[in-house]
């Protein structure tokens, strides 16, 4: 029998709640370390991962660094103050414009993706930097949604040492986040990485994550053919663009393959540390 064509993303929010204030607690004490540092934008994917942090390890074990741009709006930057001052972490702020701009000015011509995604990596460069100083594990932010669809930069926004919101689909997001009092401006502001004026997730994608979750629930948690989503009521070229986005940004949901020559190859054959101890 087939499952409610109307999938229904509402959560248990206490219960992940308790999951993910755990899960970061044991993986990063698991390590020897007791604190986290991690990239506040002032959107919301950031905000939740912060208040789950606080939560977590104890605001003072925290440290939220606030990374603009010349560009960058001054909107994010309040919203991210905004999510300092309720949790009462430790913060910094860091401009990355003159990091960036030799790079930008040796190439006239750069397109803004290429500039989006050394902002991004550069924002990297800054968290592993003051994660060494902090003495504390670098969090993730990013959702489920945008980890299916490639919506983040190898080596920039996506690489952390540990994830609590990945799982989470963006309408999750927001509804976790309204569950732990992450500020209702943040909330429901239009999703953006603030790269330049007037950009927007949902402009860049070409459709909402409204309607973009309900279709990757019924694909990757339901199981759901794309024929049986375009016989769901859902039009045949957006499945197939969703699906499209899926498989060609699979690399960037794995760690590098590595050719298999041993018995024992790591990511293959050598998976659990249950032989270490752990």
């Amino acid at each position: 029998m087939k499952k409610d064509l109307s999938p229904d993303l509402t959560i248990h929010t206490d219960l992940a709640r308790r999951i993910l204030t755990g899960f970061l607690r044991t993986e990063i004490t698991r390590t020897g370390l007791t604190r986290a540092v991690l990239g506040l934008s002032g959107g919301v994917d950031s905000a939740l991962s912060c208040f789950l942090a606080a939560e977590a390890l104890g605001p003072q074990n925290v440290l939220a660094i606030r990374m603009p741009y010349k560009t960058s709006s001054q909107e994010s930057l309040d919203h991210a103050q905004l999510v300092i001052n309720a949790t009462g972490v430790q913060s910094l702020t860091i401009e990355i414009t003159p990091m960036v701009e030799p790079l930008f000015q040796l190439y006239p011509e750069i397109s803004d993706l290429r500039k989006g995604n050394i902002m991004a990596r550069q924002r990297m460069i800054i968290l592993y930097d003051q994660s060494a100083v902090f003495n504390g594990l670098v969090v993730g932010t990013g959702n489920k949604t945008e980890i299916l669809l490639g919506y983040t930069t190898l080596y920039g926004d996506s690489a952390c040492a540990l994830n609590p919101i990945g799982d989470l689909y963006k309408t999750q997001v927001r509804q976790l986040s309204r569950a732990l009092g992450v500020p209702e401006q943040i909330v429901s502001k239009a999703p953006t990485a603030d790269l330049w004026a007037g950009q927007t997730d949902e402009g860049e994608l070409g459709f909402t994550y409204a309607e973009v979750d309900k279709l990757l629930y019924l694909l990757v948690d339901q199981r759901y053919t794309p024929q049986e989503c375009v016989q769901a009521g859902f039009d045949e070229p957006f499945v197939k663009a969703v699906v499209e986005r899926i498989r060609r940004n699979q690399f960037k949901r794995i760690l590098p393959p590595i050719a298999k020559l041993s018995n024992r190859t790591v990511g293959y054959d050598f998976l659990y540390l249950r032989d270490w101890g752990t």
